[in-house]
């Protein structure tokens, strides 16, 4: 069976660079209705540029930490495509914590940006998969959610506190909503990367040439993952090949977790 996604709609939050950007470019390609969502309006227009009206790829620019974005995301995406049938739930951030300071605030600023957001919009268009799914064939696939997660969910950094436990909760989430969400045919699966070359961690590297050593000599693969390298798992969990797959946490880190310096890098 291929990977095909053809004619299918997707939304793809954080999609003005980095995966997200590199997830929603191949799901157009691949014939799938985009849309690009993230918060910077300029940003989402120079990543895809001017569309013509009759284009498979639209985009949206919003707070998704706002209810009512979320809602509005999920009308733009119907009122353009007629329904969805894929989310990508890529919106995420990267930040340094100090796991001593009870006025940090970085776990309050994670949770808020990297998994409330997904939870809530997950729920929001997996309501409106069941009600797509009403009157079709009761083996008929309803949905495929696809959250991006990171391996910092089940290793420790004494950096990355927050970041760490705002992942796992994505995990968990990921776990929780697959079992609620399998007798409506909607599959729920996570892709948990490490050493990938994100926009937030182009630049981390920028001036940071050790840090750039130090996650290649804690990575068998001895490299940084290019964002393309993930759009291949992302297009096979959203497709029908993975039909019989739900609440897994994909890993695709070159071998990252099979070594486990504490002080390694995990972004």
């Amino acid at each position: 069976m291929s990977f095909s996604i053809s004619g299918k709609t997707a939304i793809v939050t954080g999609a003005s660079s980095g995966i997200g950007l590199a997830i929603g470019k191949q799901f157009a390609a691949a014939g799938a209705n985009v849309m690009f969502a993230d918060s910077n309006e300029a940003e989402l227009l120079d990543a895809i540029g001017e569309q013509p009206e009759d284009s498979n790829i639209r985009y949206f620019a919003g707070d998704l930490r706002e209810k009512l974005t979320i809602a509005n995301l999920l009308s733009a995406t119907i009122d353009a495509f007629d329904e969805v049938d894929i989310l990508v739930n890529g919106a995420r951030q990267v930040e340094q914590s100090d796991a001593l300071d009870p006025d940090d605030g970085s776990l309050d600023r994670l949770l808020n940006q990297n998994f409330l957001p997904t939870l809530r919009l997950s729920q929001q268009v997996a309501r409106r998969m069941i009600k797509q799914g009403e009157g079709r064939d009761e083996d008929a696939q309803l949905g495929s959610i696809i959250n991006l997660s990171s391996i910092a969910a089940r290793r420790s950094h004494p950096d990355l506190l927050a970041y760490s436990i705002a992942s796992a909760a994505l995990d968990q989430m990921t776990r929780s909503l697959s079992v609620s969400l399998a007798p409506h045919r909607i599959r729920v699966n996570s892709i948990a990367f490490g050493s990938v070359m994100s926009a937030s961690l182009q630049t981390t590297l920028k001036d940071n040439r050790d840090y750039r050593d130090d996650i290649e000599q804690h990575t068998p693969l001895g490299r940084i993952a290019a964002p393309s390298e993930l759009t291949e798992a992302a297009q096979y969990l959203a497709s029908d090949a993975a039909a019989f797959m739900t609440g897994q946490i994909m890993t695709l880190d070159g071998g990252r977790t099979l070594l486990d310096p504490v002080a390694a890098p995990v972004h």
